[in-house]
This record gives structure tokens, sequence and C-alpha cells, in this order.
């Protein structure tokens, strides 16, 4: 995988229903989404991509129009940050490095815009354990965890820059 196959996601992406489509096929680990809403991620997004139809990651700085528990966990603790809000890989797509250039490339883009910080947060109930192994592979580690309004528990993460 090049970063070339990467392209940026806007609400004008031929690909976005596609990717809204793909994001609710794993709203358990990520939440559904309808129209409106997904376009609105895409458009407070400090940095969103996607690889065809079988990846994106959409990410926030501190400064989105976002008003999502996780996201204020980390805005009411660090000053500056890029916040991973949702990455997702086609079950058909996994194991071929679309994650790892996602994540490499927010890296570059948030290093550049002077972010010294990059968070998320991982489900541990329900389990996602697939999230887990990858976010330590990437050198991700826990700083807190929560019981959320909506019946979840989750682990919170980042990853100096």
């Amino acid at each position: 995988m090049h970063i070339a196959s990467m392209q940026i996601l806007t609400p004008e992406s031929p690909e976005l229903e596609a990717l809204r489509a793909l994001n609710n096929a794993h709203a358990l680990e990520l939440s559904f989404t309808d129209p409106p809403q997904f376009t609105h991620l895409v458009t407070q997004a400090f940095f969103a991509r996607h690889v065809g139809t079988s990846a994106f990651i959409i990410a926030f700085d501190e400064t989105a129009d976002y008003d999502v528990e996780n996201y204020l966990w980390f805005r009411a603790r660090f000053p500056r940050f890029a916040y991973i809000d949702r990455v997702v890989t086609a079950a058909s797509a996994r194991g071929q490095g679309h994650a790892a250039t996602l994540y490499h490339a927010l890296i570059t883009a948030a290093r550049a815009a002077g972010h010294t910080l990059l968070t998320c947060e991982v489900n541990a109930d329900p389990p996602n354990p697939g999230s887990d192994a990858f976010h330590a592979k990437m050198g991700f580690a826990p700083i807190g965890s929560a019981a959320l309004s909506n019946g979840k528990t989750v682990r919170y993460f980042s990853r100096p820059l």
C-alpha cells in the first residue's frame, strides 16, 4: 500500500456514501451515522482520508465542533491534540496495510500542524481485541477509561508524536 492510493475525504467525495455504509457496518465499534452526521464529521475533521471504499480515518484536533463524550474527555485534559474518532478497514481488505498507511499519514500531518499527542479510544466492553493489538503496535498506551452514557466502556489511549 502506497500513500499515493490514499485520498482526502471531503463531503464531495464520490466514495462518501460507501464509506458511511462501511462505518455503519461497524456501528458497534464506531457508532451509527446518518448522512448529515457523517458529512459533519468529515467537514469538522482535522484529517480525513480514505483508501477507495476499503478503509478510512477521521480525526479531529482540539478546535472541532464536536460534542461526543470521548472527544470531550480529551479536550478537557489536553490543550492540543489530534484525536482519532473513527478508523475502519473492510473485512475483505484487512491485512493489506491500509490502517497503518492512514495512521502514518495522520502522524505526519499532526506533527506538521504542531501537535505533540495523538489520542483515541478503544471499546473495552464490548471488547475490540483487534483494535487493541493494532494500537499497541502503533505505540499507543492507556491513559484512562470511562463508562459512557450509551452503555459502552472505553479505554483512552495516547501516543506522543
